[in-house]
């Protein structure tokens, strides 16, 4: 009808987006936020180190394959035992499979560890001279090794930054950070390898994990007492609403 103003149906991108949806920051914003993020961190945990107890290279592959659907704390309770029973990895392959499994049966599936820790020892024995490969490609080929444990025995054992180490604690917190949106371990590690200083990945995830267990729990975190909740978009003091 003339003279009748035009009435449009299109939206704005910012009206399309569902109200709980948050637009990521750029990346050079959060490379900077997440610089003081870890130094926030590192002056509220400067003993921030790996939490498995071992001796060498072998006892933390085998710390790390034991730690899988298990607490860092119980791992290192049979792991007392464990590595003075067996010390080389030729030891597990004498015993019978059954007896390994006794041994680490309160870690939780304790099967599927035995075989993972065998197949591993006889491929460092056959392969290897008995020695754990220093490579991620290496370390990958052997049994039960999937990128959280090689990275964490190249950085801890042989201070090779080969990426961040993501478990339960670094995926929580990275995502509460608004560092990721991702849920597969993979892709949270890629995203955070864009973000974190290289010279940082192996120190990240242990303050990650140190500040995931002391603060920014999972059901209940105290964001009241958290150092670096002035640069997380998900506290409770910005949004009234505990973060999942």
């Amino acid at each position: 009808m003339p003279g009748r103003p035009q009435i449009t149906t299109a939206k704005t991108d910012y009206q399309m987006k569902s109200k709980t949806e948050v637009t990521p920051a750029p990346k050079n914003s959060n490379r900077e936020r997440v610089r003081q993020i870890i130094r926030q961190l590192k002056r509220a945990y400067p003993d921030a180190k790996c939490s498995l107890n071992h001796s060498n290279a072998f006892e933390l592959l085998v710390a790390t394959i034991l730690s899988a659907q298990c607490t860092d704390e119980r791992v290192n309770i049979v792991t007392a035992d464990l590595f003075r029973k067996y010390r080389q990895p030729e030891d597990y392959l004498k015993v019978p499979e059954r007896e390994l499994q006794h041994d680490i049966r309160t870690t939780g599936f304790f099967r599927n560890k035995t075989k993972s820790i065998r197949g591993t020892a006889k491929a460092l024995s056959e392969e290897y001279g008995g020695k754990v490969p220093q490579t991620m490609d290496e370390l990958l080929r052997l049994p039960g090794v999937a990128r959280k444990t090689a990275n964490v025995v190249m950085g801890n054992a042989f201070g090779i930054a080969s990426g961040v180490v993501v478990d339960t604690h670094v995926t929580r917190l990275s995502r509460r950070l608004g560092l990721t949106t991702e849920k597969d371990a993979v892709k949270i590690e890629r995203d955070l390898v864009e973000l974190v200083p290289k010279k940082d990945w192996v120190v990240f995830s242990h303050l990650l994990i140190y500040h995931g267990r002391k603060i920014c729990k999972a059901r209940n975190p105290l964001c009241a007492e958290c150092v670096v909740e002035k640069y997380c978009p998900s506290s409770t003091l910005k949004t009234g609403v505990v973060p999942s």
